[in-house]
C-alpha cells in the first residue's frame, strides 16, 4: 500500500514513511492510493475476533511494510494500557449503544490511536537510528494522549500547544503534570485554531521540518485515522448480523478526523455501516457544510465541549479529495482558495453527495446540558459534554429499526464543571484524575506567534 498527497505533489510513499512525514511536504494530507474493501467471507472471519486481533487484521490492509509479527506486537502493547478487556466496549443505554472510547490512560478516545502512534514512532526510530521532535496542537485531549504515548521514550521530544485557559482544568493538568525531560507544554495566548495554524506553518517550513525531524501527532497523521477505523469495524460487527444489517454512528466532531475514520470504515465494510451522523456544538461549521454547503469560518465560541471549539477542521481536506473524485489539482485549488477567503460553497450534485455521505445536527449549550441531565435521569449513565452532543444529534437523526452507536469520546470526570452544572452533582473522579491536583506542573505561556514558537522549539529540540 502506497500513500499520496491530497494535493498531488509527492511521489507515492510506503506507510512507514507516511507516518514519519505526517503532513505531506506539498502541504496536503496523506491518503492511501486506494481505500481497501473486504468481502463477506472476511467480515464473517472478523466477527468473533478480540479487539487486538481485529486491529491487526484491519491495520494489515493499510500497512504492508512492517512485518506482521512486529505489527501484532505493537498493537498488543498499545492495547495493554486500556483498563477494559474489550478496549472499546459497547454499553446499551435506552435507544442507543454507547461506544466507550475512554478506557485508555488519559480517559479519552485519542488514546486509541496515540498509544499506537507512540509505539510506531519508537519502533521506526530504533530501526533507523533517527530522532524526532513531535509538534502538535490540542483543543484538549490530543495533547495529553500524545504526551502519554511518548513520555520518556528515547529519540523523541514532544512540544504540545494548547489554548491558554481554554481547556478544562483536568485536561490542562493531565498535560502539564507530566515532567519527563522530553515533554514540553506550551500554553498559547489564543485559540486552538491559532495553535493548529502555527503547527501547519512549521510543517510547511521544509528546511525547519527537515532540520529538526518534525513529527505530527494531530489527526493530520494518517496513522491516527487508520487506528480509529478499527473501532467502527468492531462496533459494526458486534451489532450487525450476517445479512449486513446497517449500524448508524453518531460522532461528536470538531476536526473531522473521527468521522472521517468512519467514512473510511464504511468504504471498507460497505452498507454494514449506515448513516454517519456528524454532531457539532455551537461551533457548527461542519453542520453548516453538510446541511447547506456552507464551509465558512466564523468566530470560535467557547463551550462546555472545548475539544469541539474549532472553526478549521484539519481533516476536511481528506474528504474534499474524495468529493472531488480523487482529483488533487482541484483539491489544491479549493484549499488555496479557502486559505485566501475563509470560505467554500457547495451546491447541486456535490451537496447531494455530501448529504448522502453524512447526516448532521448541532447542539447548543442548553441542549448539551439537558442531554447530560436527562440521560442520567433516564438511564443512570453519565455523559461527558462532547458525548452528550453526539447523543443529542444521534437521537435527533435516529432511524427506526437501525441500531445507533454514539461515540463516547471522553470520561465525564474530565469535564466536572459541565457535569455538575447539568446534574447538580460533580462526577466521581477516577484515581488517575483525583491525584492530579497534588502533582507538580510545568508549562510555558507564550504568544500565539509562529516566530516565538519556532524559536522555543529551536532551543529545546533533541
Amino acid at each position: 500500500m502506497r500513500y499520496l498527497s491530497t494535493r498531488g505533489g509527492i511521489a507515492p510513499i510506503p506507510f512507514t514513511e507516511a507516518v514519519m512525514m505526517g503532513l505531506a511536504t506539498d502541504g496536503g494530507l496523506l491518503l492511501p492510493e486506494r481505500l481497501p474493501t473486504v468481502d463477506a467471507a472476511t467480515i464473517e472471519q472478523w466477527r468473533g475476533l478480540a479487539y487486538p486481533d481485529l486491529a491487526c487484521a484491519v491495520l494489515g490492509l493499510f500497512i504492508d511494510d512492517i512485518p506482521a509479527a512486529d505489527l501484532e506486537r505493537l498493537v498488543k502493547r498499545s492495547c495493554a494500557g486500556f483498563d477494559h478487556p474489550e478496549v472499546t466496549p459497547l454499553a446499551r443505554q435506552g435507544e442507543c449503544h454507547i461506544l466507550e472510547l475512554f478506557h485508555g490512560p488519559t480517559l479519552a478516545f485519542k488514546d486509541v490511536a496515540l498509544q499506537l502512534l507512540g509505539n510506531l514512532f519508537e519502533y521506526l526510530l530504533a530501526a533507523s537510528g533517527g530522532r524526532m521532535n513531535i509538534v502538535g496542537a490540542t483543543s484538549g485531549d490530543t495533547g495529553s494522549a500524545a504526551i502519554y504515548g511518548v513520555r520518556g521514550k528515547e529519540r523523541i521530544n514532544i512540544f504540545i500547544l494548547h489554548p491558554h485557559q481554554r481547556v478544562s482544568p483536568i485536561q490542562e493538568r493531565q498535560m502539564t503534570t507530566v515532567l519527563d525531560a522530553n515533554v514540553f507544554n506550551i500554553a498559547i495566548k489564543g485559540t486552538f485554531d491559532d495553535g493548529q495554524a502555527i503547527v501547519k506553518r512549521l510543517f510547511n517550513d521544509i528546511p525547519f521540518k527537515e532540520k529538526h525531524q518534525l513529527g505530527a501527532i494531530n489527526s493530520i497523521n494518517w496513522a491516527r485515522i487508520v487506528a480509529q477505523v478499527v473501532y467502527y469495524v468492531y462496533a459494526a460487527l458486534r451489532l450487525g448480523d450476517e445479512r449486513g444489517t446497517p449500524v448508524d454512528f453518531a460522532v461528536p466532531t470538531g476536526n473531522f478526523g473521527d468521522i472521517f475514520a468512519g467514512f473510511v470504515a464504511r468504504r471498507l465494510l460497505g452498507e454494514r455501516i449506515g448513516q454517519l451522523i456528524l454532531a457539532t456544538n455551537e461551533n457548527n461549521l461542519l453542520t453548516r457544510f453538510v446541511l447547506a454547503g456552507d464551509y465558512s469560518v466564523s468566530q470560535v465560541r467557547p463551550t462546555s465541549s472545548p475539544s469541539m471549539d474549532i472553526q478549521l477542521a484539519s481533516n476536511f481536506e481528506r474528504y474534499l479529495y474524495y468529493l472531488n473524485g480523487e482529483d488533487p489539482a482541484a483539491t489544491r485549488r479549493e484549499m488555496e482558495g479557502f486559505a485566501a477567503t475563509g470560505k467554500l460553497s457547495f451546491a447541486g450534485e456535490r451537496l447531494t453527495r455530501i448529504q448522502a455521505d453524512f447526516a448532521s445536527h448541532s447542539a447548543d449549550e442548553a441542549a448539551t446540558l439537558a442531554t447530560i441531565r436527562d440521560f442520567k435521569a433516564r438511564h443512570g449513565y453519565l455523559l461527558d459534554p462532547h458525548t452528550a452532543v453526539g447523543v443529542y444529534a444521534g437521537l435527533a437523526c435516529r432511524r427506526e429499526g437501525v441500531p445507533l452507536v454514539c461515540l463516547a469520546t471522553a470520561h465525564p470526570a474530565k469535564f466536572a464543571a459541565a457535569v455538575e452544572a447539568a446534574t447538580g452533582q460533580p462526577p466521581v473522579l477516577p484515581p488517575a484524575l483525583a491525584q492530579l491536583a497534588d502533582k507538580e506542573s510545568r508549562c510555558r505561556v507564550l504568544a500565539a506567534d509562529p516566530g516565538v514558537i519556532r524559536d522555543f522549539i529551536e532551543r529545546h529540540a533533541i
